[in-house]
């Protein structure tokens, strides 16, 4: 059934724009880093994804940082406004004074659930190298070792890396939300309410519930999600140094 699947996609435009190139990147990294390690070739290959999707995460970060700041007046906003459309029109007209376009965060996120789909097809073809994928260019390598740190074999699952990948998850909403602020009973709105069950859904239970689909998949998957917690955790903190500062001083 999984060879048919592989067939049925790899036969898709989608396998030229996306698959390919994923996957002959990671043949070539694989063989040119020490060792043909299969593991390190998984992490250079998604900083390198990550790099290039940075001009989008980049605008979504910024944008998260910005809601943080401009909080407090949506708070009034929301507190003063009783009519709904007034109170959108007021909530739109903050967003467009401080370039905060609210829903940018969702952009990254659609981008990269293709590249994760290829991805998974590409960590679940890399080490059995399938020569009919690779270019012309590309030279199948002779050997591909597929065990991380001594001992993660990256065909297989991996409670430990999936364990990673929780705790990096955790991390990274942990540093992208604003703080929670828990209010007595009857000050905050239905909405108020909702956003901060949601909140705490994203920070706690999304963690857990990435952490064990990652044991559903070869751990390279779960090696390569957690890689990419660790960059948007860097990014955020880069950011937060450089950008939540001057945000600030002009409020």
């Amino acid at each position: 059934m999984l060879s048919t699947l592989l067939s049925t996609f790899i036969t898709t435009p989608f396998n030229v724009v996306v698959f390919e190139p994923l996957y002959n990147a990671l043949i070539v990294l694989t063989a040119i880093l020490p060792g043909n390690s299969f593991g390190l070739a998984v992490i250079v290959l998604t900083v390198g994804v990550r790099f290039l999707l940075m001009p989008l995460s980049h605008r979504a970060i910024v944008a998260q940082r910005k809601m943080r700041v401009i909080q407090p007046k949506l708070e009034h906003i929301r507190k003063e406004i009783t009519d709904r459309e007034q109170q959108a029109k007021q909530m739109i007209e903050l967003y467009k004074e401080h370039g905060i376009n609210p829903f940018s965060g969702f952009v990254p996120l659609l981008i990269q659930i293709p590249i994760i789909f290829a991805l998974y097809w590409v960590f679940r073809v890399g080490v059995e190298v399938d020569a009919s994928l690779l270019y012309s260019f590309v030279s199948v390598p002779n050997h591909i070792n597929p065990i991380f740190l001594g001992f993660f074999d990256l065909t297989q699952k991996s409670i430990l890396i999936a364990t990673m990948v929780s705790i990096t998850q955790f991390i990274q909403a942990h540093f992208a939300m604003p703080p929670l602020h828990k209010k007595e009973p009857g000050e905050a709105t239905a909405t108020e309410e909702f956003s901060r069950i949601l909140q705490l859904q994203m920070k706690y239970v999304l963690p857990v519930f990435i952490g064990v689909v990652s044991l559903g998949f070869p751990s390279a998957l779960a090696l390569y999600w957690a890689t990419g917690n660790v960059f948007s955790i860097a990014h955020e903190l880069l950011l937060k140094r450089r950008l939540v500062a001057k945000l600030e001083e002009k409020e």
